[in-house]
Formats: C-alpha cells, structure tokens, sequence
C-alpha cells in the first residue's frame, strides 16, 4: 500500500468517526417559553374557584386536592401499581413465536465419507429446498423461575404500599404546613389594618415635626429626637408588617392558588384553646403503630425476608417444561409440521457455592431492617414527646400574651384618653399604640404557634385526618372528612383511619 492509499484510508476513518459523533442542540427559547406557559395553565387548571371567606378546614381541602407534591405522590402511586401489575407477568411461561422465509444461493448438499477407508462412500445429495417457509411456536416454563418471580412480584407489591405510606407522610406534611400557614395569614389579616393605619399616623406626625423645624420652632434638639424616634417606631412597624405580609403568599403556594390571589379568610375574634384529651401512653402506642415511616419498615423487613426466601429458591434444581408446534415448506420432509414437547431438570451447581453467602446477606438484611425500624421508633417517640412539650410550653406562653396584650390595650386607651385631653403628646400615645400592636402581634403568633404545636401533636402520632373512603371527592365533602376527625380527637377518639 503506497503513501496516497494510507492518506485515503485516514481521511475515510476519520469521516466515518465524525459521522458517528453525538452532538445534543440547546433547547431554543421559543420552546422554553411555550412550555412556561403550558405549565401555568396546568398547574391551576380544573380547580374549584373560591367561593367565599376561606376555612381552615377548606384551606387543608384544597391542598390535600390540588397541592402539585401531593398530585406527584399520587402519580408515584399509580405508577408502582402498574410496576406491580408489570411484574405479575414474569410468572407466565415464556413463550416464544417466529415465523420467516429462508433461502440460500446454492444447493443444501452434502457426501459422506467412510470412517474405515477415508473413501467418499455416497455421491453429493440435498434433502433441503432453496427457498423455503418456517415457523416455530415455543412455551417454556420454569417452575424455579416461576418461584423467584412470585417472590419478586411479592417485594414490588410492598414497593406499592411503602409508596402508599409515604403519600401518607406527605399529607400529614402538608395539612400540617397549611394549619401553620393558616393562622398566621389570620394573624395577618387582624393586624395589617391596624399597622398601616399606626404607620400613617407615624408618617404624618413625621411630617408635621419636620415643617416645624424648617419653620424653626421649638428646640431644634427635642424636634430631631422627636423625629428620631418617629423612625424608630416605623421601623418597628415596618419589621412587624414583613413578618405578616408572606403569610398569605405562603398559604396560596400551599393550596395551590396563582400567588397575589386576594385571600379572604374567616376571622374570629375570639381565641377558642385547644385541649389535648389523651393521654401520652395511648399516643405512644398509636404513634408505634401509625406513623408512615415506621409502617415503611415494615414492609422493607417484608421485603428482606422475601429477598432471603429467594436466595434459598435458587439453591434448588430448576424443573423447565417445555411445548411447541413447528411448521417447515420444505418439501424433502415427510412431516412439514409437528410438534414436539419435553421435561428438563437444570441445575446451576455454582449457586451451591455461593447461597451460604447469600443467604448471610439476605438475614444481615433482615437485621438491618430491625435494627433500623427500632432505631425510629425512638425517633418518634422522642418527636411525640417534644411535639407534647411544645403544645404545653405554647399554652402558657399564648396565656402570658394574652395577659400583656390585655393590659398594654388598656394603657393604650388611658393614653388615648390623656391624649384627647391634652394631657400627653402625640408621640408618648403612638409610643403606646405600637407597645399595644406588639402585645397583639405577640398574642396572635402566640396562638397560631399554639394551634400548630396542637396539630404537631397528632402529626407526630401518624393519625390520618382523612378516611380511607370519601363520598366524593369534591372540596366540601373532604373538608367535612378533615373537621369531623378534628372534632373526635378534640373530644379525646383517636380511633386510627389509616388503612
């Protein structure tokens, strides 16, 4: 080969590497923004609009419904059932068809020669067409795989269950984050009123100090310690009005309303306590028995004891049936269709060698499942216990706010009245106004933070607000579902609705 052929072959290499090579274009903007739009028209779509005042049973309602991590659990569920519908058909017998047409260029022929002499002992012959049809139609079953298969479809059934579990845990995540929400989006509306109304009157009082320092009256000094501490206040105003002004933001991402949706919420003006009826001891045990991820552990301990039954599957002789019909145009044959059947004990004696050390860690893993799940259960007791203090170390200090809230409104209206007598400056009774909104900020977070360490309770237990049936599932209806099991575990009746 001279130097030219070698430089041709190269070339011709190298165009065929770069012909293979994998290039990957960037996703043009056009789409990127025709799928934004796709998916805010998905996320909001086929959702009951707000019909009035928003309950906090209607809030938990809506999403339980319509929240996106709650719908992509569902679909995680629904997607281990057909997994599990999926691996029912690993235990079928294998069966196999074919059909196709086979020719050759040439005669299928062929001599024989003697063993003895090393002579050709019969002269060239075929017993084969040129062109000719075959199918095959094959059934074979293996009563070892069918084992392991049955095993496996076991382990992906309780796959579908802990998927079931973890649904749960979701749930409980997201009623729990709405009621937090819920009640300090109330806080809000009770008090973003009153906190612009208060900063108006700040910021005009501002105003009033500082014409009169440019007119020159009064002492300069007491004007700008005066206006000093006008800002003050509105910063103060101002660190209340943004720890309130999420609140709603938060509970819209929750329910899954377009965010800016203008939320009405039912107020009350009275602070109802909750009371918590049951005693530790029974938490405990329902905790033991309710809590999704414990109730995960056990399935995984299901499955490890189904993973060792399989390792001891395999050390057995694997017994294989087998049946099929088989059809051949050939015209040389005397049968062109038959079919043919038989029986076939395998045995792989290399799995003798290796089942002791599978079957150690198949029962290592059982251990570790144990091992494991009593690991979290004093996990969650250790949560039942500090959701338990924290209900109780919220009441007193609800109570504690309640108290100075009380009392720093009854200043508020003595320095009103001292106010519209002439008696004080406007400055002490804003001063007192804002220690009053504090009280009240400190009161409504109180409860709120009361009313979320009540449902943390219940939440560490593992306790199911929804039935594991609803009449329907419209927002009314599993609103009902939520305030009717509320109102049994107020009255002391955890009865467990899980499944």
């Amino acid at each position: 080969m001279n130097k030219s052929q070698k430089l041709l072959g190269v070339s011709v290499l190298a165009l065929a590497i770069s012909g293979c090579a994998v290039t990957s274009q960037p996703i043009e903007r056009s789409v990127s923004v025709q799928r934004a739009q796709s998916d805010l028209l998905n996320m909001f779509k086929d959702q009951e609009p707000l019909s009035g005042p928003l309950t906090l049973h209607e809030a938990m309602a809506r999403a339980v419904k319509y929240n996106l991590e709650g719908r992509l659990k569902v679909m995680e569920e629904a997607l281990a059932k057909r997994q599990v519908d999926l691996a029912s058909f690993d235990m079928l017998p294998r069966m196999a068809a074919s059909a196709g047409y086979a020719g050759r260029s040439n005669v299928s022929a062929s001599s024989s020669q003697s063993v003895d002499t090393g002579t050709q002992s019969l002269e060239p012959s075929t017993s084969q067409d040129r062109d000719r049809g075959v199918a095959d139609l094959t059934m074979v079953w293996n009563v070892l795989d069918f084992g392991v298969s049955y095993v496996s479809a076991k382990q992906q059934a309780d796959q579908r269950l802990i998927v079931q579990e973890r649904r749960r845990k979701v749930v409980h995540t997201i009623i729990q984050d709405v009621r937090a929400a819920y009640w300090r989006a109330l806080a809000a509306d009770r008090l973003l009123t009153q906190i612009d109304s208060l900063m108006s009157r700040v910021d005009q009082a501002r105003s009033n100090s500082q014409q009169m320092s440019e007119q020159r009256i009064g002492d300069p000094i007491q004007a700008l310690s005066y206006q000093r501490a006008l800002i003050e206040a509105t910063r103060q105003l101002e660190d209340q009005r943004r720890a309130l002004s999420l609140a709603k933001t938060e509970l819209a991402a929750l329910i899954n309303l377009p965010l800016g949706t203008d939320l009405s919420l039912t107020a009350s003006n009275d602070y109802p306590l909750p009371e918590l009826k049951v005693e530790l001891a029974t938490l405990e045990q329902e905790a033991l028995a309710s809590r999704p991820e414990l109730r995960e552990q056990d399935y995984q301990a299901r499955i490890s004891a189904a993973e060792t039954r399989k390792a001891m599957l395999r050390l057995l002789p694997g017994l294989e049936f087998s049946a099929g019909g088989h059809y051949d145009s050939n015209s040389f044959l005397v049968n062109q269709s038959w079919a043919d059947y038989g029986v076939k004990v395998t045995w792989n004696l290399f799995n003798v060698l290796s089942a002791p050390a599978a079957i150690d860690v198949a029962k290592a893993g059982e251990e570790v499942a144990a091992a494991r799940r009593e690991a979290m259960s004093m996990a969650v007791l250790a949560q039942l216990h500090v959701a338990n203090a924290n209900y109780h170390e919220a009441q007193r200090q609800f109570q504690t706010s309640q108290q100075l809230a009380g009392l720093d409104t009854q200043i508020a209206e003595q320095l009103r009245n001292r106010y519209q007598a002439q008696g004080i400056g406007e400055l002490e009774l804003i001063q007192g106004e804002l220690n009053a909104l504090h009280a009240d900020l400190r009161r409504d977070l109180a409860y709120a933070e009361l009313r979320n360490a009540y449902g943390q309770v219940f939440a560490s237990v593992g306790l199911d607000l929804l039935p594991a049936q609803l009449p329907s599932d419209s927002l009314s209806d599993i609103a009902g579902a939520l305030a009717a099991s509320e109102d049994r575990w107020q009255q002391g009746n955890i009865g467990s609705l899980t499944n």
